[in-house]
């Protein structure tokens, strides 16, 4: 845990002991009464927290804001629905990237019984994005969408409100070349990336993204994970843009 991160309303009251960050401060950081801690406010500052006191299995601390908090990157990720322990790691990995939103979509070739995982009733997708950003000492969690197509996801990303975005979507099978060329050519300031499921595109949904304006790119001959994919794929556009300097 490399930062505390509290809601608007969690940042003015007491922690209990018992909370997971009051544990971590009192027996993995061993913090005592006049020590700080790395805080922060979901969606807002960053900062450092001054503890008072300790009592009563209550933490009573103040909480000082000093910057906005590390930005979320320009960067939209549509992601084909993978298997419910890949979409896991995924969702702490594009946290911990700092990538701005991430859609999931249904393509054609998504398995259907993962469209019904609980995941994102429980609160858990939540939670696993709140993990990444912790990670990634942030506090700005990425926005998450559900798309019930292609079509929809795309639609999307393009209103995202973000600036003319590079377009791109990964594949191995029709490729038009490899991405690390087609990024040394385009200088990308904010990009959407699209990866499929599990099974790749179908070729309909090939003819439709070259449509829409984006360019099949391959990350060379071997066949990836999906999250794999994901986070290589984010990590290599962020670096061409400048974001990993």
């Amino acid at each position: 845990m490399n930062i505390c991160l509290f809601s608007t309303q969690e940042i003015n009251l007491p922690l209990s002991v018992s909370d997971p960050r009051g544990r971590h401060l009192i027996e993995i950081l061993h913090k005592k009464e006049g020590d700080t801690f790395e805080a922060g406010i979901i969606g807002g500052l960053a900062g450092t927290a001054i503890i008072n006191k300790i009592a009563d299995g209550k933490i009573q601390f103040t909480f000082r804001g000093e910057n906005s908090g590390k930005p979320l990157y320009p960067l939209t990720m549509i992601i084909g629905f993978p298997r419910p322990i890949q979409l896991k790691r995924l969702f702490r990995d594009m946290a911990g990237l700092g990538v701005k939103k991430i859609i999931l979509a249904k393509t054609e070739l998504t398995e259907k019984s993962y469209l019904s995982s609980n995941m994102f009733t429980d609160g858990t997708a939540e939670r696993l994005l709140l993990e990444g950003t912790v990670q990634a000492a942030g506090t700005h969690v990425p926005e998450l969408q559900l798309a019930s197509n292609l079509e929809q996801a795309v639609k999307s990303a393009k209103n995202s409100g973000l600036p003319f975005s590079t377009l791109i979507a990964l594949d191995n099978k029709r490729p038009s070349q490899s991405l690390h060329k087609f990024l040394q050519q385009e200088k990308a300031l904010s990009a959407v990336a699209a990866i499929g499921s599990e099974r790749g595109w179908t070729e309909k949904e090939r003819d439709f993204l070259e449509a829409e304006g984006f360019t099949l790119c391959s990350m060379g001959s071997r066949v990836l994970r999906t999250e794999t994919a994901g986070t290589a794929a984010a990590s290599i556009i962020l670096d061409s843009m400048g974001m990993l300097d």
